[in-house]
């Protein structure tokens, strides 16, 4: 015959409370837990989604900055009030949209005669790829009016009488406007 084993049960330790669970407990506490986890995993992926959708919009406002590019040709006089011929060294004039230069040209050493004045073409690339350097840009394109400021500094020897040779310098500072619909320069101001 065989022996029936008898079964042993082993009762649930008390808590410290007095309380304990029941089965039913215990599942809404695991259902509760992952109510929980699902909220943070929801929480987390909107963080990086909204990080995302950041960054995207700081790269498409620097990738989407404006530029500017211009050629013309710059008709520069060099007058010579003295009574003597002009000689002067390679000149280069800087052009500036507002303090950030945008191109130059060289003018190659000559000489003016006597109290005459010797007209240069020349031909100038202007442009600014990086509107960082200067956020105005943008608003100066939609209003049609850049803003170009010109600076040179010429040096040179007037040579009074073919005798005696002096030592002259003098600066030009001009201010102008290109404007972008008709492609024209206006408000040529020279000193």
């Amino acid at each position: 015959m065989a022996e029936k084993q008898p079964q042993l049960a082993y009762p649930m330790a008390p808590s410290a409370n007095g309380y304990t669970r029941t089965d039913a407990e215990a599942g809404a506490a695991s259902h509760d837990a992952r109510e929980q986890r699902k909220k943070k995993r929801t929480k987390c992926l909107l963080y990086i989604v909204l990080f995302a959708i950041f960054q995207a919009g700081v790269i498409a406002i620097f990738a989407a900055s404006p530029a500017f590019s211009a050629s013309m040709n710059a008709e520069l006089g060099v007058k010579n009030a003295n009574f003597g011929r002009y000689k002067y060294r390679n000149t280069t004039v800087v052009f500036f949209y507002r303090d950030t230069p945008v191109g130059q040209a060289i003018l190659q050493n000559s000489r003016v005669n006597w109290r005459a004045t010797k007209k240069i073409d020349v031909a100038v690339d202007l442009s600014l790829g990086n509107a960082a350097a200067n956020s105005q840009l943008g608003s100066d394109l939609s209003a049609g009016i850049v803003p170009i400021t010109s600076q040179a500094r010429m040096t040179g020897r007037v040579e009074l009488v073919f005798v005696m040779k002096k030592n002259k310098a003098t600066e030009m500072n001009c201010n102008m406007e290109i404007v972008t619909a008709t492609q024209q320069l206006r408000n040529i101001v020279c000193k």
